[in-house]
């Protein structure tokens, strides 16, 4: 790759200087300087910097000023001057980037915008001029400006302390920073001045301390106020040279004299301090002795330490284990999702802080006490934090990745990747099961994929981390694809196979397409981004030949592949849901170099995003000059969602499957189709329907096969206003859902040369099948709604549904949904699109009808209405065909009563004779679901059949025919009571009688639910006269054994003379019925009988606490002794007996005594 790279700011932090950092050991100046140097220049406007300030800047920025001086013996005051003056940061965007989550400046590509990996430049030396000049203020000035609404945030704050002239006495000295920021009066909080110092080295802040005590993983606003002071107004900034410069210029006296001025200033904290060095200085044995020179903490940074920004790692490593502490809380997710955008930043600015930042959340999220429950538990991590952990995994790849690591760095980054990995809580890459994903080395299928999941290594989340360290950029091909736009083969060369450049002598990288992708991720995230987008070209070249010769492997296979219906072949790893990502990587790429952004702005990730703008941006070096990166992102985007795949097992790869098919098609639905998309993709659309069982979309699909209805949904609606026919095409073709058919038979052999396999035989559990199957019904929804109108459209679409949708709840939804389109409020109803809905309405009737669903009433009532709105036909339809959609007791109590009911026929505007056909075909339905279930329909037909006397009586008929048979008493005292409201006391009576053969009322069911029903048969048989209660009583007797029933009967019998119903023909006498005669002494002496033997059953298991009760009984017993002429006599004999029977219980005995003699 290129020669040269900057290392670009690491990440600076808010807290004391590391324990690592020392001061510089600096030796007296060798040589006497020039004398008092000129200050820095006046001039506003100084163009072209002078030849000085060109070698300043480039020292500054590569060399600590260690090394400066033991290079050269002497160095004049104004080389050193510009040299200190060169060394402070000069872009604000780094000061963003450490005072506040997620800074990017539009239009930026990282520190080397246009000279990418192979530039050797200075990156983003955009700041002021030579002598201070105001044109990279202006810059700087305008992108913090546009900072947006975060105001809160410390970058923001830190400008408006600046703005308002709260910082004063600044002063440098050498690399040393110092002033004041003044925090203005508010309501709360009075005028608090702040002293801040900064220590700088090599264009990186190395120490910020701030009297204001924050601590935080980023800058305060006084540190911010500060460093852009020194940026915007450096002219404004007193600078001296170091320390010890100034102290060489000093004779012993004004030593001495300087040493007691601030010893006298700062007696309190500098006096032992002051003693304790004068005592080693003064002991020639001492350590301070024996070092040459001594330390100035204004002359930079020493040669051996890391020059890099300011990262307080403790306030890190706090603030992430208070996030992981919060656990699944959006708020917590959010921050930590924020810190890893923040380790992309410092990456893509190529600052070392990005790697170092990435090891701490690292510990600590191996740290997590949760680990170790969930292990414990048996029980899977939420989803949040498996993407957590699945966004660690993919930084560490990028990580490792760096093109221009060092040998050592990756050693050291490998070693700790196994470590973790090796830990016992480290979380799998694929959840609770084993992966069959290849190596991220090997670009092709492992050929001992099908071995049992139990003997599969254990792969982590650190896994792909690990084989990456493995790769390298070495490959001599590879660095020509990424350092030049115009690397092609010669045109005589151009004829036969070659695996480095396709015919028209494009390059190719014939790599394991995610390994491949994680290389461009990784240039990407690294700041080369023009080298992310050569690679990414040719990658896509490789595809499109793949894709050419699936295409023509197919064309050979076609016909017997057309005959078996299903294949065997498929990809076991797909690349939507990839840990890697690999087409997300590949669209971002692209699309980034196309997006027009607002040069100014500065994301300080405060607001709401703005949705992305694109335009089309040509390729580079390509001969077509049609094509653009945003085709080719829509191209391989497709490409890579149509892929053909098997569904990867466990509930959180399937899971990750779904959602992040979802990312991606929403990152497609925010590019505006121009003709050029339009045009890439009806081609790629056409060319996924033609590749058989290498596409997702083709002829042929694994039976196993990730379903393509997200993607297609998209297509469809994508296509739409530009192709109907192909988007119908693809829709249609989408729709199907092989899982759930019939297992077919095995199919094709596979083609391990293209990245294609045979898949092991496994059937296992779709844990996603639900979302997948209202992915499908989303489709379905979309298509039915786009055909409203088009009668051909729509049975097409309906065909496709009564095939391949399975769940009849998704069935009832895509019902509803067409039935709601199809009527409107304001408009007609399409009656095509009505038609469709009651088909669908239809199908779910039979899906349904022998199988439980808890919807299913509510379906019922739907389609009635649905077809109340398609008209009288289908209203006739469906009562004729009842026994095909409904159960006797729905076809009776919902649909034939709807259908019945004053509001239908004032919906439908009926005429006299389409009202009697609607009520002939309710009557018959109401008859035939009387016979088939007498039980639960024979009411509703008598109902139904009310206004006409044939049917009536029919129906009549049918429930005396299955009385005797099929139904209960309950049901039979309802149709009973029924008759008697609609004036026909004497079939009451027969129903009601036939009602009492089928009770038996036990003696302690005194609360039982038919004793109201048999109080009634008693009272209808009483109205209708003696012998009407003659007939009954006997029945009364025969099936009622509680005695305070049967009393209740009899009281009600002797109140009243029977006969009162007025029954025509029948004469009343009028008298009270006496219990000495028939038909009362024979419901008498039952009563008298039940009360005997219901006492002797209680006085069984009486305990003392129910005596009284019983006392109470046997009163209630003696009232009805009583209405017999001997009933005293027989009371006290029964009294006497229940007194030798029960001698034994004293105490109830007594209390019998007591209350009976």
């Amino acid at each position: 790759m290129a020669e040269g790279r900057r290392e670009q700011p690491p990440h600076p932090l808010f807290s004391s200087p590391p324990a690592s950092k020392r001061p510089c050991l600096r030796p007296a100046p060798r040589g006497p300087g020039p004398g008092p140097g000129h200050g820095m220049p006046s001039s506003r406007y100084r163009s072209p910097e002078s030849l000085l300030d060109c070698a300043a800047k480039a020292v500054a920025e590569k060399w600590a000023f260690e090394r400066v001086e033991e290079r050269f013996e002497r160095i004049p005051e104004p080389v050193q001057r510009r040299i200190v003056y060169w060394s402070f940061p000069r872009n604000e965007k780094e000061i963003c980037m450490y005072s506040s989550f997620q800074c990017r400046v539009a239009g930026e590509e990282g520190p080397a915008a246009t000279g990418g990996a192979g530039s050797a430049g200075s990156g983003a030396t955009t700041a002021a001029a030579a002598g201070g000049s105001a044109a990279g203020t202006a810059a700087t000035a305008g992108a913090a400006g546009a900072v947006g609404t975060g105001d809160g945030l410390p970058f923001r704050r830190g400008i408006r302390l600046l703005e308002t002239g709260c910082v004063e006495n600044v002063l440098q000295v050498g690399f040393h920073l110092s002033g004041t920021v003044t925090e203005p009066t508010t309501p709360s909080e009075p005028e608090v001045t702040h002293k801040v110092a900064i220590s700088f080295d090599r264009c990186k802040i190395t120490s910020v301390t701030c009297g204001c005590g924050n601590r935080d993983i980023f800058y305060c606003a006084h540190v911010v106020a500060l460093s852009l002071y020194r940026i915007r107004k450096p002219e404004q900034v007193k600078l001296r040279l170091p320390i010890s410069e100034t102290l060489f210029q000093m004779n012993r006296d004004q030593l001495q004299k300087l040493v007691q001025y601030l010893i006298t200033a700062h007696h309190t904290e500098v006096l032992p301090t002051a003693q304790k060095l004068a005592d080693e200085i003064l002991s020639s044995n001492s350590e301070i002795n024996q070092v040459h020179g001594a330390p100035d903490p204004t002359a930079g940074a020493s040669i051996d330490d890391d020059n890099c920004w300011h990262l307080d790692e403790d306030q890190v490593r706090e603030q992430v284990k208070q996030f992981l502490s919060q656990g699944g809380y959006y708020g917590s997710g959010k921050q930590l999702n924020s810190m890893f955008a923040k380790v992309r930043e410092m990456l893509r600015m190529r600052d070392s802080n990005g790697a170092r930042m990435l090891t701490l959340i690292t510990e600590q999220f191996m740290a997590d006490p949760r680990l170790s429950l969930w292990r414990q538990q048996g029980t899977g991590m939420t989803d949040k934090c498996r993407q957590l952990w699945d966004e660690l995994g993919a930084l560490w790849v990028c990580v490792v990745l760096n093109p221009h690591c060092k040998s050592e760095e990756k050693s050291t980054w490998l070693k700790q990747l196994k470590k973790w990995g090796d830990m016992d809580v480290c979380p799998l890459e694929d959840g609770n099961y084993g992966s069959e994903l290849p190596n991220i080395t090997n670009a092709l299928p492992q050929s001992n994929l099908a071995q049992d999941s139990v003997s599969r290594p254990r792969r982590t989340v650190f896994s792909r981390a690990n084989e990456a360290c493995d790769l390298h950029w070495q490959d001599s091909h590879l660095q020509r694809i990424i350092s030049s736009d115009y690397y092609m083969s010669p045109s005589y060369q151009r004829e036969g196979e070659s695996l480095l450049f396709n015919p028209q002598g494009l390059p190719l990288w014939l790599d394991h397409v995610p390994t491949a992708c994680a290389r461009v991720d990784a240039l990407r995230s690294h700041g080369y981004s023009r080298e992310a987008l050569r690679l990414a070209v040719a990658i896509i070249n490789t595809l499109r030949l793949q894709q050419q010769r699936q295409m023509d492997i197919y064309k050979h296979q076609k016909k017997e592949l057309l005959q078996r219906g299903v294949t065997s072949t498929t990809n076991l790893e797909g690349w939507v849901g990839h840990p890697l990502d690999p087409i997300g990587c590949l669209f971002i790429t692209l699309t980034e170099t196309c997006r027009v952004d607002d040069d100014n702005s500065m994301d300080t990730g405060e607001g709401e995003p703005r949705p992305p703008v694109y335009h089309h941006v040509p390729v580079w070096g390509c001969p077509d000059a049609g094509e653009s990166y945003l085709t080719l992102a829509l191209e391989v985007t497709l490409m890579g969602m149509g892929q053909q795949r098997i569904m990867p097992e466990g509930l959180y790869a399937q899971d990750k499957v779904c959602r992040n098919e979802e990312q991606i098609v929403a990152k497609l639905q925010e590019l505006e189709l121009d003709d050029l998309l339009v045009q890439t993709l009806r081609k790629q659309t056409i060319q996924l329907l033609d590749a058989g069982p290498f596409s997702g979309l083709g002829e042929v699909i694994h039976r196993e096969s990730v379903p393509m209805h997200t993607f297609a949904k998209y297509l469809f609606s994508a296509l739409l206003p530009h192709d109907a026919d192909l988007a119908y095409k693809v829709a249609l073709r989408a729709m199907r859902l092989p899982v759930l058919e019939s297992s077919g038979g095995s199919g094709d052999v596979g083609h391990p040369h293209h990245g294609i396999s045979i898949v092991p035989s496994r059937y296992p559990r779709w844990f996603t099948l639900g979302h997948l199957e209202s992915q499908q019904c989303e489709l379905a929804s979309t298509m039915l709604t786009a055909a409203k109108g088009d009668m051909l459209r729509l049975r097409t679409v309906l065909e496709a549904i009564q095939k391949n949708i399975h769940s009849s709840s998704l069935i009832f939804k895509l019902a509803q949904d067409a039935f709601k389109i199809a009527t409107p409020a304001d408009n007609p109803p399409d009656i095509t699109l009505l038609n469709v809905a009651l088909e669908l309405g239809l199908q779910v009737m039979r899906m349904t009808l022998s199988t439980l669903n808890w919807r299913r009433r509510e379906m019922v009532r739907w389609l009635v209405t649905c077809a109340t709105e398609v008209g009288l036909r289908a209203l006739v339809s469906i009562l004729q065909s009842w026994y095909t959609l409904f159960t006797p007791t729905e076809a009776t109590s919902i649909v034939a009563a709807t259908v019945m009911s004053h509001n239908t026929i004032l919906r439908l505007s009926l005429d006299y004779p389409q009202r009697e056909e609607l009520a002939s075909c309710a009557r018959t339905l109401a008859l035939q679901c009387a016979m088939k279930d007498p039980q639960n329909c024979a009411l509703s037909a008598l109902t139904l059949c009310e206004k006409d006397h044939i049917a009536f009586e029919t129906a009549y008929q049918i429930v005396i025919d299955a009385a005797s048979t099929g139904m209960t008493y309950s049901q039979l005292f309802t149709i009973a009571r029924y008759m008697e409201h609609r004036g026909y006391p004497l079939r009451s009576f027969k129903l009601a009688s036939l009602a009492m053969t089928h009770l038996n009322l036990a003696y302690n069911q005194d609360t039982h639910p038919a004793i109201n029903d048999v109080l009634w048969a008693c009272a209808l048989s009483h109205s209708l006269g003696k012998n009407e209660l003659a007939a009954i009583i006997p029945l009364v007797v025969k099936s009622v054994h509680c005695a305070t029933v049967l009393s209740d009967i009899l009281r009600r019998c002797t109140m009243t003379a029977p006969g009162l119903a007025g029954i025509p023909g029948r004469r009343n006498s009028g008298k009270l019925m006496s219990t000495d005669k028939a038909p009362l002494r024979q419901l008498l002496d039952a009563t008298i009988s039940a009360y005997i033997n219901t006492t002797h059953s209680r006085l069984t298991h009486i305990s003392p606490r129910h005596y009284g009760e019983f006392i109470e009984f046997l009163s209630k017993a003696r009232e009805t002794f009583l209405l017999a002429q001997d009933g005293h006599i027989q009371f006290a004999q029964f009294i006497d007996n229940l007194k030798q029977i029960y001698k034994g219980k004293k105490k109830l005995m007594m209390l019998v005594r007591e209350r009976f003699g």
